[in-house]
């Protein structure tokens, strides 16, 4: 037994330091010399989303801002699909915000102001707009490069973009997507949600945590044994309602609170360019920490060139690529932009009966309490009247992550449906009967997991997800960074910019 603890203990440690030193630019817990600014660490994951970012921004000439307006008018005329495709453009986007809009919402906002204090959020709000850029990218391309199934099925993902943009000397790129495709689904787009789940149930409920990942796992597979169409279908039913709830909500705490707005914006833009509240090795060290916070919570939130979203959007009925582009950036301005920084505003804002140690404190930010407490605990004071002795603000931001998560968990069984397809079309003499019975033996597992997940110990889980988010980012990064060129002709109009990389071939989607 002592041997085995003391393996996993090494487990665990090896993993966490690969993952500080990809998104936190540590190892052993110590900033690297070659990778610091005045002892504060510099994440590489940071480095690479952000420079990709702001190359495929400036090269759209500032698209996302310019076009932002024009996305949301286009917002009401998406419900209607208007080309080839499985669901509507509305569809599409509800699908992919239903796996950004999630944890990291309610919890990870939480996480980056305990993390960078108040000035992160600046930070988060420049990531977003950055990430639109990406967002784009991946839309438009996701458009432009998408396969059609021998009986007449369209989709797509970054796998596609890859191989039909980039040739098939760069399978091996996709290849590597697609691992790191499975293995972020069954952690983060799974396992992770699983637990806050079951742990939501248990709270509101009273419930045993694994009756609430059974309770789940029934109701996902009766979903998702659907397919795209019922996912898209369940996706734009609930995450428009429930994201215009949880914003509505936020805007009347905020109104009750009002008086308090002033000072909550000043610690924002004080926190994100005053270098005097820095107890670091140099001036800047305060305004270092709040970036890397509001950088990686941001990255986390919206998923903005991790891949994922690409995949929900290339199913859209749209033959157009500018089109489906400016919905996928309008998925990163919403998560982002709007619900991220309600749940901030709610938390910096809202006074209440709060402490931290022996003193009370006005606010739930300067409280003791963390992650999702944090966020449930301001809501929880902003409407304090109780139902069955819960607080009517605790109910609002549980039953919230609740729905969002469950439509995490819907979302990222597709996605990684798609990865391992494409890994099993890989395959010679692979069929669509083939693929229809791998789809099959997928949802199963899937929910499966998710009933494993439920009473899991996370520790090794967050750890190893931030990794595979890592393995699925990177080559989706190297890839859009390739097909730049292409990117900033379909912004201009042109519908069938760049080369076309098909191949006839006896397996699926014949077309490699």
């Amino acid at each position: 037994m002592a041997a085995n603890a003391t393996g996993s203990t090494s487990l665990i440690d090896q993993v966490t330091n690969v993952s500080d030193f990809i998104w936190g630019g540590t190892w052993n817990g110590e900033p690297l010399p070659w990778l610091s600014i005045g002892d504060q660490p510099i994440p590489p994951m940071t480095l690479i989303l952000l420079g990709i970012g702001m190359w495929i921004m400036i090269g759209l000439k500032f698209y996302p801002i310019r076009k932002l307006g024009s996305a949301f008018a286009g917002l009401f005329k998406s419900r209607k699909g208007e080309g080839a495709g499985e669901i509507s453009p509305f569809a599409a986007l509800s699908t992919a915000l239903s796996g950004q809009v999630g944890t990291g919402n309610l919890a990870g906002v939480a996480t980056a102001i305990a993390l960078g204090g108040p000035g992160a959020i600046f930070w988060m709000w420049v990531t977003a707009l950055i990430g639109m850029a990406l967002a784009f990218a991946e839309g438009s391309l996701a458009i432009r490069y998408r396969e059609k199934t021998s009986d007449g099925v369209y989709r797509g993902g970054p796998m596609t973009y890859i191989m039909l943009g980039l040739g098939k000397k760069w399978t091996w790129l996709a290849i590597v997507f697609c691992i790191g495709t499975l293995f972020s689904a069954l952690v983060t787009g799974n396992s992770i949600q699983a637990n806050a789940i079951a742990d939501g149930m248990s709270e509101l409920f009273g419930i045993e945590e694994w009756i609430g990942g059974a309770v789940t796992a029934i109701l996902v597979f009766i979903v998702i044994i659907g397919g795209i169409k019922s996912i898209g279908s369940v996706a734009e039913k609930i995450i428009p309602f429930m994201a215009g709830a949880y914003i509505v909500m936020a805007i009347i705490a905020l109104i009750l609170n009002f008086g308090d707005l002033p000072e909550t914006f000043a610690l924002i833009f004080d926190g994100a360019f005053n270098p005097q509240a820095a107890t670091g090795g140099f001036a800047g060290a305060a305004i270092m920490l709040a970036i890397r916070a509001g950088v990686a919570r941001g990255l986390f939130s919206n998923e903005a060139g991790q891949g994922s979203t690409p995949i929900a959007h290339a199913v859209a009925q749209t033959s157009d690529p500018e089109q489906q582009g400016r919905m996928a950036m309008l998925g990163t301005f919403i998560d982002t932009i709007v619900i991220c920084t309600m749940t901030a505003l709610v938390m910096l804002t809202v006074e209440g009966n709060f402490t931290a140690g022996d003193q009370v404190v006005r606010h739930a930010w300067n409280s003791d309490l963390q992650g999702f407490a944090m966020t449930s605990g301001a809501f929880a004071a902003a409407f304090p009247f109780e139902i069955f002795n819960v607080p009517i603000g605790t109910l609002i931001a549980s039953i919230a992550l609740i729905l969002f998560v469950f439509t995490t968990l819907l979302t990222w069984s597709y996605y990684g449906e798609r990865a391992i397809t494409f890994i099993y079309d890989r395959v010679p003499g692979s069929t669509r009967a083939g693929e229809k019975v791998l789809h099959m033996i997928w949802r199963v597992l899937w929910c499966v997991v998710i009933y494993l997940g439920s009473t899991l110990d996370l520790t090794l889980v967050w750890r190893m997800g931030d990794i595979s988010n890592a393995a699925m980012a990177l080559p989706n990064l190297l890839a859009l960074a390739l097909l730049s060129g292409v990117v900033f002709k379909l912004a201009q109009g042109d519908r069938k910019a760049g080369p076309d990389h098909h191949v006839d071939t006896p397996e699926e989607p014949n077309e490699y």
